[in-house]
């Protein structure tokens, strides 16, 4: 079974480091006060990061590095793994109308161009 390292987002800007098994049940202990000291203190918004490990030594090691960042090197991360998201989700070819349609337009993002 894989382990994850995560990071949540608090309310107040700040961020927490941990790894788990299974990230949405672990979120919920976060939210409902029953995770991290750390989050009853700064009440999490939400997951903003995550990577997957196939042992629970390599996911500890990971937080460990990760936890010694500072706020900013955390909020690059972040940043370059949500741009690495919405980068799939715009390689995704749709069609909007029926290709009979004399108004059908398709997403062109295999020729390089974009709307």
């Amino acid at each position: 079974m894989p382990y994850y390292v995560y990071v949540i987002l608090c309310d107040d800007g700040s961020f927490y480091t941990g790894y788990t098994k299974n990230v949405k049940s672990r979120l919920r202990l976060h939210i409902n006060g029953k995770g991290a000291r750390y989050t009853r203190m700064h009440k999490p918004k939400g997951i903003v990061y995550t990577e997957q490990f196939e042992s629970r030594a390599e996911a500890m090691k990971r937080e460990k590095r990760l936890k010694k960042l500072g706020h900013q090197q955390k909020r690059r991360l972040v940043k370059l793994q949500s741009s690495k998201k919405d980068k799939r989700k715009t390689n995704v070819s749709r069609i909007t109308r029926s290709p009979r349609s004399e108004n059908c337009r398709k997403d062109h993002s295999d020729t390089g161009s974009q709307r």
